[in-house]
């Protein structure tokens, strides 16, 4: 060839890269080679290839994928395709790594493009257990076992929704999506069916003893008459006569019950219900308390408490007794007082002792003051007044003499102030009428009943003169 035959060939290189950019995409890197010596023709000496072979297997599901999580890593842009030497110098070590790279990195989005159907369905089935794991978690063995009891009883998927109680509240949809699903689901069913498997057996017990009543069931209750009183063996007979209909978990107790519930509801044969009175006499509820018989309202006796509650009026008899004996003992009366007026006295009263709070009566010629504890009774308990832990259990006694004084002495620790002067541990005071008393912060006012006094003091005068 001649020096200009290379420029000739440049258009041609072009056309090449063109046809290969299209070829690689279908048949790889060899058709590439083989129409680029096609594209020369015989001017151009032959390309040396390697004598080692490309090894691609066939790609399926799983190489998809594999191959998608290396191209996203490696590729990020468009693949480049290497533009054919020309010349007829041999391809070093390196270009050929090149190209067998850019031929291993153009088949990943080949087969993003043509296949990606695949990966949407791996995608659902996927999400497919998450929806059967929460379907399950929400109805629990126990669920399953009391809708397919009372299915089994009823066979109205309504009735059970009013009538059976599961462990949260689920709408009448829901019950049907269930039960079909236990219908026709295979999973469903075979996790069900194990998980009610393990439940326990007095657990299975409990669950099938609130089976809901057929209908038959019902209809062999009802002819049982409403003005009998029927006990437990009638029951029993009639399980005995009817093992077929009744449910396996049906006792004489729980027969005994729904009966009782058929005639409150006057559900039974012989009964019937009465229709509204029309007109202006409409049954109110005081006609119909009338009405009603006090003795079928009478509960049965029952010994036991009975017992219990004379033994309680026992105690209370005699606590009763022993208060009514303390109270000529009693020397000291504490009322409320309300408003400042002054106190009435009476025939026994001799003189009180008035403070904030409470007023304390003096009916007997000594009294003791203090502090009133669980082991020491006193007359007067100035801790009714207020705060009195400063103050001694025994603080004073006041007395009346014979002439009519009254004194107070102070047998305590502290000192009580009469009008402002104290009286110590040991000594005596002479109390007038309002005299101002304070012990330990608390304060009283003395007061004396001097009509009752001048009739001792008259008294005791006769006495002397005799």
């Amino acid at each position: 060839m001649q020096a200009g035959d290379p420029v000739v060939g440049a258009p041609m290189g072009v056309a090449g890269a063109q046809s290969r950019s299209e070829d690689e995409e279908s048949l790889g890197v060899k058709d590439v080679k083989m129409t680029a010596t096609q594209a020369f023709g015989g001017g151009v000496p032959k390309r040396r290839s390697s004598s080692r072979s490309i090894k691609r297997k066939k790609f399926d599901d799983e190489l998809v994928e594999s191959s998608l999580v290396k191209s996203s890593s490696r590729v990020k842009g468009p693949p480049l395709i290497e533009p054919i030497r020309c010349s007829g110098s041999e391809p070093s070590s390196s270009e050929k790594k090149k190209v067998t790279k850019s031929g291993t990195a153009l088949t990943p989005p080949l087969t993003m493009v043509i296949n990606p159907a695949p990966i949407a369905k791996r995608v659902k089935k996927s999400k497919q257990p998450l929806h059967i794991t929460k379907d399950l978690g929400r109805w629990k063995p126990t669920d399953d076992l009391l809708l397919i009891n009372a299915v089994l009883q009823t066979t109205d998927l309504t009735s059970v929704h009013l009538g059976v109680k599961f462990s949260c509240r689920f709408t009448l949809r829901e019950i049907k999506e269930r039960w079909y699903a236990l219908l026709y689901d295979p999973v469903i069913s075979k996790l069900a069916w194990q998980a009610m498997r393990q439940l326990h057996p007095e657990a299975i017990a409990a669950i099938q003893s609130k089976a809901l009543f057929s209908q038959t069931e019902e209809t062999l209750l009802a002819k049982i008459g409403s003005t009998s009183q029927p006990k437990l063996d009638v029951f029993q007979e009639l399980l005995s006569k009817h093992p077929s209909v009744f449910h396996q978990s049906r006792t004489p107790k729980s027969l005994l019950v729904h009966w009782q519930l058929l005639k409150q509801y006057y559900l039974l044969d012989d009964q019937s219900v009465q229709p509204l009175p029309k007109g202006d006499q409409v049954l109110n509820f005081s006609d119909a308390e009338q009405m009603v018989d006090d003795v079928k309202l009478k509960e049965s006796r029952d010994e036991v408490l009975e017992h219990e509650l004379m033994i309680s009026d026992r105690h209370q008899k005699r606590e009763i007794r022993q208060l009514e004996q303390e109270l000529p003992r009693w020397q000291v009366l504490v009322d409320s007082i309300t408003g400042m007026s002054m106190p009435d006295f009476d025939n026994q009263t001799l003189a009180a002792l008035r403070g904030r709070m409470v007023r304390y009566l003096m009916r007997s010629r000594e009294i003791t003051l203090g502090r009133a504890t669980k082991d020491k009774q006193i007359d007067v308990d100035l801790s009714l007044e207020g705060p009195a832990w400063k103050i001694s259990r025994k603080q004073g006694v006041i007395k009346l003499k014979n002439n009519g004084d009254f004194f107070i002495a102070n047998e305590g620790r502290r000192p009580i102030y009469i009008d402002g002067r104290p009286v110590l541990s040991g000594n005596k005071w002479k109390l007038n009428n309002n005299s101002v008393v304070e012990i330990a912060g608390l304060r009283f006012v003395f007061l004396i009943n001097l009509e009752l006094i001048s009739l001792i003091k008259a008294e005791a005068a006769k006495m002397t003169q005799q």
